[in-house]
């Protein structure tokens, strides 16, 4: 086999080293590196439990479930995206609306996000479903 990246002409490769270097004629939109300028804002624990009102105790089955999404900073305590809270609160609305139990609400949520997915596609390709979206 000719393995040509260490310095091969055109091949995206720049010395010996194991990173790939992009030339201007490979780059596209989507290999593009974006760095955000600012950080994301992230919740707390006992912020998200604030707005939701729902207890911290709940909130952390919630992400041990994986219903809720949840990183961990640099102390080790939970922080949350911004949207956490209407996560919160749709799952709320299932469990109380249709009696579902925490397993089958994860199903729901990964099922209504689908739905969402080919609803934006189809509006992408100037169909539209003429039913209103589920929640």
């Amino acid at each position: 086999m000719n393995d040509r990246r260490a310095g091969a002409a055109g091949s995206g490769w720049a010395g010996g080293g194991a990173r790939p270097v992009r030339t201007g004629a490979d780059t596209t939109a989507t290999t593009a590196v974006r760095y955000a300028l600012v950080p994301a804002p992230r919740l707390s624990l006992d912020a998200v439990a604030r707005l939701s009102g729902l207890h911290p105790d709940l909130i952390r089955r919630f992400v041990a479930l994986g219903l809720v999404d949840a990183e961990r900073d640099a102390a080790g305590h939970l922080v949350f995206a911004p949207t956490a809270p209407a996560v919160l609160a749709r799952i709320q609305r299932l469990r109380t609306g249709l009696c579902l139990n925490y397993a089958s609400i994860g199903l729901v949520l990964d099922l209504l996000d689908r739905i969402s997915l080919l609803e934006a596609a189809l509006r992408g390709r100037g169909t539209r479903s003429e039913t209103p979206p589920w929640t």
